[in-house]
């Protein structure tokens, strides 16, 4: 940029009433670390305000605006490790930032401009934690969560890395058999809807006789017949994938055991329209036997639905934020799978997909994803999420387990757990063949099932259904649901009795052996508490109901509190 206009841009700024969210005026500064915090805030600020730039200026007074000069040399400072400021900045920044540094021979004093351009794909990182500017101050983006997703979705908005031509990519990195694969998964795509016999038959000889470039660019897999990224990730040839590069285009599936020990693993690459029914393969996915009545299964049953796995891994696959440069990991447990990909969840929750039956406004891979629904990989759009939860339903095995891990731990990750297992039988048999209720009453209760937290709203809404117990964070489920399941029992040791039960069982054993120890009123009343209860609870119990009594005057202690025993006393 020409001295003459930078000195014309440094007027313009300085006119501003005062700094703004994508300005900021220093004197001196040369810290590296607030340089790094100040280029993430203000390059997430304006790409937050839709402005092409953001500043940061050195030699001009905050105050009164007026040029003072500086001292500050970014091409001699350094970061830390005695390495240059500007490649330390470079490697420390993530997505890598774009941003240059200016010189500028004020006729007031000297004055350095940094020019900072509004990240593209990803909100920009200062060693792992994102900063954004609210009015003139900078703050961590995780602590405005309004502004972190609204970024999130504007950038996603932006920017459709799936999309984007491959200049150096020829028809020759794809692989053959990838090829016919697509070609009948998108035939069967064209025809599902088509009645008529004749026309159906007409195009599919239309199909059978077009070549590759044109099924493709129908497919939404390739460009005017260029290849595109989301063509060589899904029908790519494995040794194709530098072409990708720096992402790493790979699924990784880890075996371990009850201890979390890796005991087996294996990465799958290009193409993914293959590798992923190769990962499925890999998961040890084991008949369940007969169960002794034969009534909860009528006949033996996969641990796994085969369509849950292979949704869960195309999601994963559709949804994965490529510029984050990670691998998608699915991980077997004895009892579980686990998957997960790097990116922020675009809708407002998992929640929300399940409630509104309708997909998000927009999606990360646009362009993969309406090429996966095409060959067959994932459902129409927005209906996946909803589905398994509906066939785990449908199985009487807990419902899937989403994690989305806040900003503030560095990475976004969405993570799912696929439960291999029945977790009670009686219960999960009975109640989610109920018809009456609806996803997300059987969604809560599932997680009372698990022991998961539920919110203070969430357990009125089933308080007043009368479907569950107890106090937070102890519920459990009503006895309505334990007539249903056939858990009565369970739902007595779970609810215990009321205190009268306790105080008479403590009156007796007074009235028979003269005084009680707190060990031998443990002993007495612990094995009769709620199983729902804890150690630690149950001993709360003992000892408010020993208090209760005291106040009532129903007994005393005699001796100091470590020895004490307790008798009778005269209420």
């Amino acid at each position: 940029m020409e001295q003459e206009k930078l000195i014309a841009l440094i007027e313009k700024l300085r006119n501003f009433p005062r700094e703004q969210s994508t300005l900021e005026f220093k004197s001196n500064l040369k810290e590296p670390k607030e340089i790094g915090q100040y280029i993430s805030a203000l390059g997430n600020s304006a790409a937050l305000e839709r402005h092409d730039r953001a500043w940061m200026v050195w030699g001009i007074d905050d105050s009164t605006h007026a040029v003072t000069g500086t001292q500050f040399n970014p091409s001699k400072a350094k970061g830390e490790g005695n390495q240059s400021l500007i490649m330390w900045l470079t490697q420390k920044i993530l997505p890598r930032p774009d941003f240059t540094f200016h010189e500028v021979p004020h006729p007031d004093g000297r004055v350095i401009l940094l020019e900072i351009h509004p990240p593209r794909s990803a909100p920009l990182a200062f060693q792992g934690e994102r900063y954004i500017r609210v009015d003139s101050h900078k703050t961590k983006l995780s602590e405005h969560q309004d502004k972190e997703r609204r970024l999130w979705t504007m950038l996603d908005q932006n920017h459709d890395w799936s999309g984007e031509i491959v200049p150096e990519a020829t028809w020759d990195d794809l692989d053959p058999e990838a090829l016919e694969v697509a070609r009948r998964k998108f035939m069967e795509f064209a025809l599902k809807n088509e009645r008529d016999q004749d026309q159906l038959d007409r195009v599919k000889a239309q199909l059978q006789e077009m070549d590759n470039p044109t099924l493709l660019n129908k497919a939404h897999i390739t460009k005017q017949g260029r290849i595109t990224r989301s063509a060589l990730l899904l029908l790519g040839k494995d040794e194709a994938s530098h072409l990708l590069s720096p992402v790493d285009a790979k699924i990784t599936w880890l075996l371990r055991n009850e201890h979390n020990k890796t005991i087996d693993s294996q990465h799958f690459g290009p193409p993914m329209l293959l590798s992923t029914d190769k990962v499925a393969n890999r998961i040890r996915n084991i008949m369940l036997e007969y169960m002794p009545d034969q009534s909860l299964f009528p006949t033996a049953v996969k641990s796994y639905d085969p369509w849950v796995i292979r949704e869960a891994l195309h999601n994963c696959l559709a949804h994965q934020d490529y510029l984050l440069h990670g691998k998608i990991n699915v991980v077997e447990h004895p009892d579980r799978l686990v998957f997960s990909n790097l990116g922020q969840f675009l809708p407002p929750s998992v929640e929300w997909m399940l409630e509104t039956q309708s997909p998000p406004e927009h999606y990360r891979n646009q362009w993969l994803i309406e090429g996966m629904i095409r060959l067959r990989m994932i459902d129409q759009a927005g209906s996946g999420i909803r589905r398994m939860f509906e066939r785990q339903r449908q199985r009487f095995f807990p419902l899937p387990d989403y994690v989305l891990s806040p900003m503030a731990e560095g990475t976004p990750r969405v993570q799912v757990t696929i439960s291999g297992q029945v977790l009670d039988i009686n219960y999960t048999r009975l109640l989610m063949s109920r018809d009456d209720l609806d996803l997300k009453q059987v969604l809560l209760l599932d997680k009372v099932q698990k022991k998961e937290p539920i919110s203070a709203e969430e357990a009125k809404t089933l308080r007043k259904d009368k479907l569950i117990e107890g106090r937070s964070p102890n519920f459990f489920v009503s006895a309505e649901v334990a007539a249903w399941t056939k858990s009565k029992a369970t739902y007595i040791r779970n609810r215990g009795m009321d205190d009268t039960y306790y105080h008479q069982l403590i009156l007796g054993y007074l009235e028979k052996y003269g005084q009680a120890s707190r060990q031998e009123l443990d002993d007495l009343l612990l094995p009769k508490m709620p199983d729902v209860l804890d150690s630690s609870q149950k001993a709360n119990k003992v000892r408010n109901l020993t208090q209760s009594m005291r106040r009532k005057g129903l007994i005393h202690s005699i001796g100091a509190r470590s020895t004490a025993v307790w008798r009778r006393g005269p209420g």
